[in-house]
């Protein structure tokens, strides 16, 4: 696709968080005739009001007021935080006003091949193992390694330095992709599980949303697809690109990709098997992190990089915040903050990662998913349950009732995150693991769940040695 003049061009960008940020500073350096609408008031907005004082950047604040459309705007931009039932984008698309955001608007002018990973569950860690093998087998391949997205910077930010020997590495949400109509040259679908049903509605709109980074994807692409389950592999039937897959269940016969035998790592491309030295060097806790190297490696492959980059990016690497990060060990307990786990099933792979006694903290805002898959592993799992903010109601009657002699010994329901901290240093003793896994997002409380993350890891590190 060509690259957009933006010059003279009227736009309207909604959402003043990083990504409308990034986007309206590049598209005003470009030329175009910003508005950008957040519904927070002046007041609320002075820091991002300050970072874009060197533009020249309309500001609508305090509401979404249709009159900001009128006359049409070339193309509405939809940061990813913002509902597609906003009064402004169901005008859009009555009226016709096309819609975009700044993954798209990357896509069409980054000059270098792009990579972009998607999933459920997983894609932070796995772009940034993927990044890691990248940044260790670039020389001799490609100039500079770009890593961002959903996660770190949104690349806009930098697409005007990039060449075209570059590689760009982004890390894609379902938010970003709906509206994408353009598709990275190496595109990961690592799983598809329900999750920000609050957003999309249903599983079928959030499965189109996410299979969009490969239905624009051609013969000379890649695509890589996880098989264990049927929401990603089940995207397999109608691809274009150059399928490789991943899992731990067997490989098919006669496809590429990467598998586990005998706890080794191999990967088959067109009958040639490679052996991927890296399952001893694993650090992360859990098989859905044994899982995320896979993914990684299989994406390393794809975008060209051989067995000696995938060991280097594996060695050392102990995760990334608020994923399984320990804190610290205090009343002879290990406290994780797994503040990212924001859908019940990252909770579920949180707890297996565990053998010894737990104490699980949940809550936050649902997203309209289900919990009894997880409840019930908490009655086989977790012996004590800390259950706090806007989901803990709903947690609770998932729970249900609990039986004497039973896990779990004891549930706990408190209104804030700093309380269910306090609770659980109130539970915790020599042996146990304390599990921060929420289950639910932040937006009860905090801005997200980095912020979140950040906050629990502080309140941990402030108990005393006499605090009970």
């Amino acid at each position: 696709m060509a690259q957009i003049s933006w010059k003279g061009k009227r736009v309207v960008i909604i959402g003043a968080a990083r990504q409308g940020l990034a986007l309206a500073r590049y598209l005003s350096t470009h030329g175009a005739t910003v508005i950008l609408n957040d519904r927070r008031t002046p007041q609320q907005l002075i820091k991002e009001m300050e970072s874009l004082a060197p533009y020249q950047i309309e500001w609508v604040t305090g509401g979404h007021p249709l009159n900001i459309l009128n006359p049409h705007p070339e193309f509405l931009f939809v940061s990813g935080g913002v509902p597609l039932d906003n009064p402004l984008v169901t005008f859009a698309r009555e009226n016709h006003i096309r819609l975009s955001n700044d993954t798209q608007v990357f896509m069409e002018a980054a000059p270098c091949k792009t990579v972009g990973i998607t999933g459920s569950a997983g894609k932070t860690t796995t772009t940034t193992l993927l990044g890691r093998m990248a940044q260790a087998g670039a020389s001799g391949k490609y100039g500079h390694i770009w890593i961002g997205g959903n996660m770190g910077d949104p690349l806009i930010n930098y697409v005007d330095e990039m060449s075209p020997t570059d590689l760009a590495i982004l890390e894609i949400s379902s938010f970003q992709s709906e509206l994408m109509t353009s598709a990275p040259n190496v595109a990961a679908i690592l799983n598809i599980t329900p999750n920000h049903l609050d957003r999309h509605g249903t599983m079928e709109a959030y499965t189109t949303a996410k299979a969009n980074i490969i239905k624009f994807q051609t013969s000379a692409d890649c695509a890589i697809l996880g098989r264990d389950g049927p929401g990603a592999w089940g995207l397999a039937a109608n691809l274009r690109s150059h399928l490789y897959s991943f899992g731990f269940s067997p490989l098919p016969a006669g496809q590429d990709g990467a598998y586990i035998e005998n706890e080794k790592f191999y990967l088959r491309d067109g009958g040639k098997i490679t052996r991927l030295p890296v399952e001893d060097h694993i650090e992360l806790r859990g098989d859905h992190n044994r899982l995320n190297v896979l993914a990684a490696c299989t994406i390393a492959h794809a975008a060209g990089f051989g067995a000696e980059a995938m060991l280097a990016g594996v060695k050392d690497f102990r995760g990334v915040s608020h994923r399984l990060e320990f804190i610290r060990t205090w009343h002879g307990a290990h406290w994780y903050n797994d503040s990212i786990a924001t859908a019940p099933e990252r909770t579920i792979a949180a707890i297996k990662s565990f053998s010894g006694p737990l104490i699980l903290l949940l809550g936050g805002r649902d997203k309209d998913l289900p919990w009894e898959e997880l409840a019930k592993l908490v009655h086989q799992r977790v012996d004590h349950v800390v259950i706090f903010g806007e989901a803990a109601g709903k947690i609770q009657t998932a729970l249900g009732q609990l039986t004497p002699g039973s896990k779990p010994y004891s549930l706990t329901r408190v209104e804030k995150c700093q309380d269910a901290a306090a609770s659980a240093s109130r539970l915790a003793q020599p042996g146990y693991s304390v599990l921060f896994s929420p289950g639910g997002t932040s937006y009860d409380e905090f801005k997200d769940f980095e912020e979140r993350g950040e906050r629990f890891t502080k309140w941990v590190l402030e108990f005393s040695e006499t605090q009970q």
